[in-house]
């Protein structure tokens, strides 16, 4: 049985789905992009600026969920552009007890949606 999972404290959908589903103690989460929860506006600053606010989007649908980065065991990065790799992963890495952070794959591809540089996803276990 499925349980659809929505948080007022990150961006509500703009589309037909839903910020994450719980099936049994898995949750599914909705790729998250720079968009602040109150205003919906897009937090594009810098790289490090949108990734956290994509991070601080993740964590209030975990939280939502009653979980957080702990939980969390597979992660899919989407970028526009590799070559701000590393600026992301210093953000995201800060997120993460190194000794126990989630499998993780990054991809960069050819446009996001709204033209951002990254989109997150994850998987979360409690």
């Amino acid at each position: 049985m499925k349980k659809i999972i929505f948080t007022d404290k990150a961006p509500a959908p703009i589309g037909p789905y839903n910020q994450a589903v719980l099936v049994g103690n898995t949750l599914y989460t909705s790729g998250q992009i720079a968009l602040h929860p109150q205003t919906m506006e897009l937090v594009l600053d810098d790289i490090e600026t949108e990734t956290k606010q994509v991070m601080e989007n993740m964590k209030a649908v975990l939280a939502a969920a009653d979980m957080t980065f702990e939980d969390v065991v597979k992660t899919t990065i989407f970028i526009m552009n590799m070559g701000d790799f590393a600026r992301i992963n210093a953000v995201y890495g800060g997120y993460f007890d190194e000794a126990t952070a989630p499998a993780r794959e990054t991809v960069q591809v050819a446009c996001l949606p709204k033209n951002v540089n990254v989109e997150i996803s994850m998987i979360a276990i409690k």
